[in-house]
């Protein structure tokens, strides 16, 4: 069993819940408004129950494999709720789907194929986030800009999914101000493409900020953030 030091894990997630509260008033908007994602990746099981306890009830993992252990030894915690939030292949869909609450990080018709069989063939819905590689940043996944409208029509045709936002990852900055047009620019696609309703897909969340950004994420209209660092320390 990992050696967790519990009381440091509970500071950390207050701080984090202080910060986003005081960045969600300042941009007009109740806190309860955004949901925090506690990433989790590479910390063992034992963190996850820690800050669990402490009252974080959404963890986002980055791995197939990483998710579907963690989940089975975190099986006794029934509010618990995961989000896969990193690139995903086909072949590692089978971890996500029934495990998953959310998978944040759709980015191709191949995988929105891969996860509505398996969801059908659980007979369960999945609840989804397009990613949009805002940047266009060659090493990043994530759907250009101008091919969102596209993939968004497909969600019509794949009942067992829905398409409840958008997520993006944009370049890792030393200055959080450098991340606010990238956030900004999400925010005004994804106005522009709620415009327009679709069949599946309701536009409402907006996944964007991390540990050196999410206030500044939350200012510009994040509605979920995915904070790993700050709450778990560094990997």
């Amino acid at each position: 069993m990992a050696d967790v030091d519990a009381e440091a894990l509970r500071r950390s997630l207050a701080d984090v819940r202080t910060r986003l509260a005081a960045a969600a008033v300042r941009s007009g908007r109740d806190p309860s408004q955004v949901t925090l994602v506690a990433v989790s990746k590479t910390h063992p099981p034992e963190a996850v129950r820690a800050v669990h306890a402490a009252g974080q009830r959404v963890f986002g993992e980055n791995y197939g494999q990483e998710l579907r252990d963690k989940a089975a030894a975190l099986a006794d915690l029934g509010d618990l709720e995961w989000h896969f939030i990193g690139p995903l292949q086909r072949n590692k869909v089978r971890y996500a789907v029934g495990t998953a609450a959310m998978v944040q990080s759709v980015d191709s018709i191949d995988l929105m194929d891969e996860l509505h069989r398996r969801a059908a063939a659980r007979g369960t819905d999945l609840a989804c986030l397009v990613e949009v590689n805002i940047a266009g940043e060659q090493t990043k996944s994530g759907v250009p800009p101008d091919e969102v409208a596209a993939l968004l029509h497909a969600f019509a045709a794949r009942p067992r999914l829905r398409c409840l936002g958008l997520m993006t990852m944009p370049p890792v900055v030393d200055d959080p101000e450098e991340s606010r047009p990238r956030f900004r620019a999400l925010r005004a696609l994804r106005d522009a493409l709620a415009a327009s309703p679709r069949p599946g897909v309701e536009l409402r969340h907006l996944s964007m900020g991390m540990t050196q950004d999410f206030e500044v994420a939350i200012e510009e209209g994040a509605t979920i953030v995915r904070v790993g660092t700050a709450i778990f320390g560094a990997r």
